[in-house]
């Protein structure tokens, strides 16, 4: 038992790393930095190229890496949930989302970072970070608490919400949006500047250019940015008042602070990230910030759902 909860604990953290890792890889341009899959250049170890391009190499390399080891761990994982009978299912389920990972990240080399299999591979690896907080909660016994019941409707409401602007963050990454508006707070002087929308949105089109094939114009960059940017208000309201609501519970106080805390860092580092040219480390910790807030979100979720851990 004791094995099994830190295997499972231990997964969970590598998923964090590999997930803010992974944003560090495309926000630094090297997400092709081995143009093929599963090796780099037909090598397990990159070893040619200029100092950039064997940077950029290691550091798509370290990542799969990484996310090699996480597979090992998930398949001890599996194994053990079923022999112990131990949330089994899901345990399975993350395993074959992670397989899905594998196939999207392969996908994102071979099409040459298409914005809709970057989104994609973004979500999944936001995906499955909440399964295994879900199934790291499950390890331990815990009591029904009637009062939490009332949090339910707020705290699936929080959850979708900040999936939602995870996933425009994502759709701005992957289509290299994240300075289309580079003031503040308006976007190139305006309060609504001109956009196009219909090409913004239009998934299944390859990066840089619209459905067509033309080269994608600036109005359909500037309509991915102000969307997030947008958006970004209605987390702040919605995420703010189920903080406040979660912070009016005794035996959640903490939790609520601290997600209050965390929609107050993003938005922060959202706005510096514009203020500031977007830096490579603020981009990478708005990344992981996102990521902290997600795995918050799926406590108090299952909180909600499924009560506490008793007290010893």
């Amino acid at each position: 038992m004791r094995t099994y909860r830190l295997l499972v604990v231990t997964a969970s953290a590598l998923t964090f790393i590999v997930v803010v890792v992974g944003a560090y890889v495309r926000l630094s341009d090297a997400g092709l930095g081995c143009p093929d899959w599963p090796l780099c250049y037909g090598q397990p170890f990159p070893q040619h190229g200029d100092e950039t391009a064997l940077a950029k190499a290691w550091q798509e390399m370290g990542h799969r890496y990484l996310v090699g080891i996480l597979g090992a761990l998930i398949c001890a994982v599996v194994v053990l949930s079923w022999l112990t009978r131990r949330s089994p299912w899901l345990a399975t389920a993350i395993a074959a989302l992670v397989l899905f990972q594998a196939t999207l990240g392969k996908w994102t080399v071979t099409m040459l970072l298409k914005p809709a299999i970057v989104t994609a591979h973004l979500l999944g690896g936001m995906a499955t970070l909440a399964l295994f907080v879900w199934l790291a909660l499950e390890q331990w016994p815990h009591s029904s608490e009637p009062e939490l019941r009332k949090l339910r409707a707020a705290a699936s409401v929080g959850l979708f919400t900040v999936l939602i602007q995870i996933a425009l963050g994502g759709w701005v990454s992957a289509n290299y949006a994240a300075l289309a508006c580079p003031d503040l707070p308006g976007c190139l002087g305006a309060l609504v500047p001109p956009m196009d929308f219909a090409n913004a949105f239009h998934l299944l089109r390859e990066l840089g250019h619209t459905g067509e094939g033309a080269l994608l114009p600036r109005e359909a960059l500037t309509a991915i940015h102000w969307t997030h940017r947008l958006f970004a208000l209605v987390v702040l309201g919605v995420i703010g008042s189920v903080a406040i609501r979660t912070m009016r519970m005794k035996s959640l106080g903490a939790l609520g602070g601290l997600i209050g805390a965390l929609v107050l860092v993003q938005f922060a580092l959202g706005v510096a990230n514009v203020a500031l040219g977007l830096p490579l480390a603020l981009a990478a910790a708005h990344n992981a910030g996102a990521a902290l807030l997600l795995a918050s979100l799926v406590v108090l979720n299952f909180f909600s759902f499924r009560g506490l851990r008793p007290s010893r």
